[in-house]
């Protein structure tokens, strides 16, 4: 007689709770939202590319896209997941795991917020020490890998470039919002109560003054002085006064940016792959990948789930970059904002 499955008696027993919720409160509520959990929750490993062999050299491929933000990301149906927290799960799994020779992050973003950026290029140096710089990490760049994109590349050993590829966008950008003239146009004001002259800089109530547009200009050139001197340190062949006259945020074809010395190679993941097996000294390679079925908060970059239930059928939100009542340091390329 075969045994139930632990995984396939936990539906049966919500389900059944479920039901009898139902049966047994006449004035209560006629529908149930059921969440099954299984036992393992943590990262899986599936194989994408077997060479066979008896031992091949495993490598971890790690995506890297969308927008780049410092909190859970918004989906169709609710909250997705933290950018920053998976990424840095997938990196710790790797690093544990003596078997896994090299990684790859495929890259395909136009950036993000400024933290969020610092934060996953962070964790790669993190990795490369956890490791003692035995194992190499590739950045493979997609469609687009600009700003914050690109910078995350900057800490990673190579960088390869699609034909395709457009990069660079190396700047920092902070959109706000000036809702003054509409406000006036249907007779509302805003007034602000604060501890100094500077406590509502940024309001989008009121037009900004000179001495609040230098305030945050300050802080716009650290971060970007921030960004120069990445890309100089992770591009061994640039310095940084040749990285800044070439930065002033416009984006390069993959050509253009191998010419400027930003990228190591043009080619495929399968070349990258190829590159990789040579430097490696591996004769066959395992590629594996890391993801999670279902919901789950493994460390510190992770937020609790928040936020009041969804009443909407769908859950409909602007986009991460779109202009923000409260100011954001990003470093992001967004053309058609």
């Amino acid at each position: 007689m075969r045994t139930m499955r632990p995984d396939f008696r936990r539906w049966i027993v919500l389900l059944c709770g479920a039901v009898m919720l139902t049966a047994g409160t006449a004035c209560g509520p006629t529908a149930y939202k059921i969440t099954p959990v299984p036992a393992d929750q943590e990262l899986r490993e599936k194989v994408l590319v077997d060479e066979g062999g008896l031992m091949p050299t495993k490598i971890v491929l790690i995506d890297v896209d969308g927008i780049l933000i410092n909190r859970d990301k918004p989906t169709l149906f609710g909250q997705g997941e933290h950018p920053v927290s998976m990424f840095v799960e997938k990196l710790d799994k790797a690093a544990a795991d003596p078997s896994v020779k090299a990684v790859i992050l495929r890259i395909n973003s136009p950036g993000g917020s400024v933290t969020a950026s610092d934060l996953m290029y962070t964790e790669i140096l993190r990795f490369k020490t956890l490791t003692k710089n035995q194992r190499p990490v590739m950045a493979l760049l997609m469609d687009v890998a600009a700003s914050g994109g690109y910078y995350v590349a900057c800490a990673c050993d190579e960088i390869i470039a699609q034909p395709t590829t457009v990069t660079g966008s190396i700047g920092v950008i902070m959109q706000m919002v000036n809702f003054s003239g509409t406000m006036a146009r249907i007779g509302i004001t805003a007034d602000a109560v604060t501890s100094g002259p500077m406590k509502d800089a940024g309001s989008p109530f009121r037009p900004m003054k000179p001495e609040e547009r230098e305030v945050f200009q300050k802080l716009v050139d650290q971060f970007y002085e921030r960004f120069v001197v990445a890309v100089a340190t992770g591009r061994k062949n640039l310095t940084v006064e040749q990285v800044r006259e070439v930065a002033d945020g416009r984006v390069y074809s993959a050509s253009e940016a191998m010419d400027l010395g930003f990228v190591d190679g043009i080619g495929t993941l399968r070349d990258g792959l190829a590159l990789l097996k040579k430097q490696l000294g591996a004769r066959r390679v395992r590629v594996v990948t890391y993801h999670r079925p279902l919901d789950w908060k493994p460390n510190i970059y992770a937020e609790a789930p928040g936020g009041a239930p969804q009443v909407n059928l769908v859950n409909i939100t602007l986009p991460e970059h779109w202009p923000h009542p409260t100011p954001q340091f990003m470093y992001l390329w967004a053309p058609g904002l």
